[in-house]
């Protein structure tokens, strides 16, 4: 049985309070929600915080509210209440479908959106026992030298698996972070790096506070995810897509991939084959090809990476058509 270290635990009730705590902690600190990747992680021996800030009973980060038009969803509100939130299944069912995709029924319930939006890099080296870690050597990620996935590659590739990350980028969402240094508000998509290890753009005592989405204004989005098992499954690849319609032509579109790199990749040249174009058949096969090229998964989660790279293609086509005929 895998057990928690030791650690302390604080329980704050205000924005104000958590972030003044997890200052206090400097390097010692970490904020936890519905604790469902910082506790396995801990018991893995992945990190070791000594002092733990607990999110879970300040009520600004649980709440959903109405902002110009769009909807600020809470850090902390879960995974379940965003799925079966009325405004959230009316103005941006992609994003309830994708929640939807996480995890299952009980960890929906405890899991939450700002803990999907920063979760850890995944990789079959790294996500395993301490045991098993120290059996052949640790990895770069964790107490190594070498990413086991690349020998030679001189950054680790663990990969961001988040569902709700395509689909939020490809929303045009931002995040709010707060510090006890003030705060800042920023694209989502730039809260992410190419690097397994310092994958946030973001300082550890930063708290991420809120995901602002803006109004639909003509927006339709779909997602789209590739597993091995039907239920339970982190991504080995995801399409998040959203396409803006006038007169039946595409004005703008975003394409993002996930569960295929360290960050999510925007697939531009995808998008320019999209825009000022009929959403047909012909149209969605010039985008799909395009976003094939870009995404160059490794051997670091299920399947093999070769075919993972095929199925891009098939997969950002599927999306697309789902916008189509909801169009």
């Amino acid at each position: 049985m895998m057990r928690l270290p030791k650690f302390r635990y604080i329980a704050p009730r205000t924005i104000r309070d958590a972030v003044r705590a997890r200052a206090d902690a400097a390097e010692r600190g970490a904020f936890v929600a519905g604790g469902t990747d910082l506790y396995p992680n801990m018991k893995r021996r992945q990190t070791t915080p000594g002092v733990v800030v607990g999110l879970a009973r300040i009520p600004a980060l649980a709440r959903l509210r109405r902002i110009d038009g769009g909807l600020a969803i809470g850090a902390g509100v879960t995974l379940t209440d965003v799925a079966e939130n009325a405004r959230v299944r009316r103005d941006y069912p992609a994003l309830a479908r994708a929640v939807l995709e996480i995890s299952t029924p009980p960890l929906r319930n405890v899991g939450t959106l700002g803990g999907n939006a920063l979760l850890d890099t995944r990789c079959n080296y790294y996500d395993q026992s301490l045991e098993w870690r120290r059996a052949i050597d640790f990895c770069m990620k964790k107490d190594g030298s070498i990413c086991w996935v690349a020998p030679g590659s001189p950054r680790c590739l663990a990969v961001q698996s988040a569902d709700s990350v395509p689909v939020l980028i490809a929303l045009r969402a931002r995040a709010a972070l707060v510090a006890a240094d003030g705060a800042r508000e920023l694209p989502l998509e730039e809260l992410y790096r190419n690097d397994g290890i310092h994958y946030l753009a973001k300082r550890p005592e930063e708290l991420l506070t809120e995901i602002r989405l803006p109004a639909p204004e003509g927006w339709r989005a779909s997602y789209r995810k590739l597993r091995r098992r039907g239920a339970f499954d982190f991504p080995v690849l995801s399409v998040g897509a959203a396409v803006r319609l006038e007169g039946g032509l595409v004005t703008d579109a975003r394409l993002v991939l996930g569960g295929v790199a360290s960050a999510p990749i925007r697939l531009a040249v995808a998008e320019d084959a999209l825009r000022g174009r009929v959403l047909d058949r012909t149209a969605i096969a010039d985008a799909a090809a395009a976003a094939a090229g870009p995404a160059r998964p490794m051997d670091n989660t299920d399947f093999s990476f070769l075919w993972r790279k095929q199925m891009t293609r098939v997969w950002v086509e599927r999306a697309l058509t789902d916008l189509a005929g909801a169009a």
